[in-house]
């Protein structure tokens, strides 16, 4: 079953968000400072924080989306060499903080697990999601392989019921209600995870929970 982190070890959840917080911030400045792309970054949960869950004694995945802001070089329907653009400089920020290159998997760009040498053990990783806001829709950058490099489909996959998710964050944190969330974001992950269902990523079930609270609410 899922559980925050943060309600096991306190410590270890906050050095590991340090350590790959710092990955991720490392990564943007070498995007921006490129000025081919503009981007932030944000753990899932879009800086209300404290969404880091845990199965068990399992690795823990640390879910960050990459949003883009704007272009500049690029174009943004352009998905595979947006990707192919992002994975390239994550790789170099990895090496140059002694870590293995990325993997490349159909919603994010993925890191190896690390662990810590002293303290709590767990190994823990990074999962880097790109998405992108349009006309107030979430969209998430897809690789779709083929099993041929030549054939494989990159696209913008559109959140199911993302419209309006930016507002309605905004309500929510206002009326102190994220609580609330972090009930239903938990709640959904342990429902999916009983149902055998791997196809609800942590940005489909954040959107799911905070739509949950907004509507019963509102």
């Amino acid at each position: 079953m899922y559980d925050y982190v943060r309600n096991k070890d306190k410590d270890f959840l906050m050095n590991m968000r340090s350590v790959c917080s710092d990955l991720i911030n490392q990564l943007v400045q070498l995007i921006n400072s490129e000025d081919t792309l503009y981007v932030e970054a944000n753990l899932v949960g879009s800086g209300a924080k404290h969404l880091e869950t845990q199965n068990n004694n399992e690795p823990i995945d640390l879910d960050y989306n990459l949003v883009i802001l704007d272009t500049n070089g690029l174009d943004i329907n352009d998905c595979r060499e947006i990707k192919e653009y992002v994975r390239k400089l994550f790789n170099i920020v990895l090496k140059n903080n002694g870590w293995g290159d990325c993997k490349d998997s159909t919603s994010a760009l993925s890191t190896e697990r690390r662990h810590f040498k002293q303290g709590n053990k767990t190994e823990f990783s990074i999962d880097l999601a790109i998405i992108t806001e349009d006309r107030e829709s979430w969209y998430r950058l897809i690789h779709e392989k083929t099993g041929f490099v030549n054939n494989d489909r990159y696209y913008w996959n559109e959140g199911p019921d993302s419209k309006g998710l930016t507002k309605r964050v905004e309500w929510i944190k206002k009326n102190d209600l994220w609580n609330e969330v972090r009930d239903a974001y938990l709640n959904k992950k342990n429902m999916y995870l009983k149902r055998g269902d791997h196809n609800h990523p942590s940005f489909n079930v954040y959107i799911e929970a905070v739509n949950e609270v907004y509507y019963s609410n509102k």
